[in-house]
């Protein structure tokens, strides 16, 4: 089974307009959230989303701790 090359792995261009508005869209963010993710782990749409994925997640530990904070 060959990888998915590179070229036809979507990529977000931050100097284009209807791209960022796309991606803030579909990802649900902020403008300013879409440009430090980008920052931070490049402009492939896929680790874009992870990292976005990642930085608004809870795990279960955090939730059962939330919920005994508020018994």
């Amino acid at each position: 089974m060959a990888n998915q090359s590179d070229s036809t792995t979507p990529h977000i261009d931050r100097n284009d307009a209807g791209q960022v508005a796309r991606w803030t869209r579909e990802f649900d963010v902020t403008d300013e959230q879409l440009t430090e993710a980008i920052a931070k782990v490049g402009n492939k749409a896929a680790d874009v989303e992870l990292y976005l994925k990642g930085s608004r997640s809870s795990t279960n530990s955090d939730t059962a701790n939330d919920a005994a904070k508020s018994k």
